[in-house]
């Protein structure tokens, strides 16, 4: 039976030191985003710090950055950049307001990084949650793991990408 996989509330208030995020798509059509995205796409409008779309997540980075974890994602992106792209990085300062640090990483710069197949969260280099999507970027059931060899893979790919990243106020879309 495979491991249960926690929420992301659970899994970044069981973090003790750090909480990593790496994202290798270019686009994503998660449903909760639709709005904004459509919102932004009419008009180049972005949800505010304290918006009820921001609020949740917001909130829990918040948390997670008082108890003095370091919080950071970083994003490996195709250029010229898609549409959902130049999106993310207009609603990135929002991430950052809460506590993230954010780094961006062109895709010809990372061919000679080892990476996992899927997008992931990895918490204090002991557990992986692999974040799973359709081909069009719908969101299905996550995966977690623990298996030491595959929470090195994980630890080194983020690290080699966050060395090689621009930080977000460096990076233009």
């Amino acid at each position: 039976m495979p491991p249960s996989v926690p929420s992301f509330d659970q899994l970044l208030d069981s973090a003790r030191h750090s909480a990593v995020h790496l994202e290798m798509r270019d686009h994503y059509g998660v449903d909760e985003e639709k709005e904004v995205v459509e919102a932004w796409r009419a008009d180049g409008t972005v949800p505010a710090y304290d918006s009820e779309f921001w609020r949740p997540w917001v909130s829990l980075v918040e948390r997670t950055v008082a108890r003095g974890v370091v919080v950071r994602r970083a994003r490996i992106v195709s250029e010229p950049v898609t549409e959902y792209i130049r999106f993310e990085h207009a609603i990135t300062g929002v991430n950052l307001q809460a506590g993230e640090g954010v780094r961006w990483l062109p895709r010809s710069e990372a061919s000679g990084v080892a990476l996992p197949g899927n997008d992931f969260w990895l918490i204090d280099r002991r557990i992986v949650r692999f974040n799973l999507f359709t081909g069009d970027g719908h969101a299905v059931d996550p995966l977690v793991s623990h298996e030491e060899a595959v929470v090195r893979l994980c630890a080194e790919a983020f690290a080699a990408v966050w060395e090689l990243g621009i930080p977000h106020d460096e990076y233009k879309v």
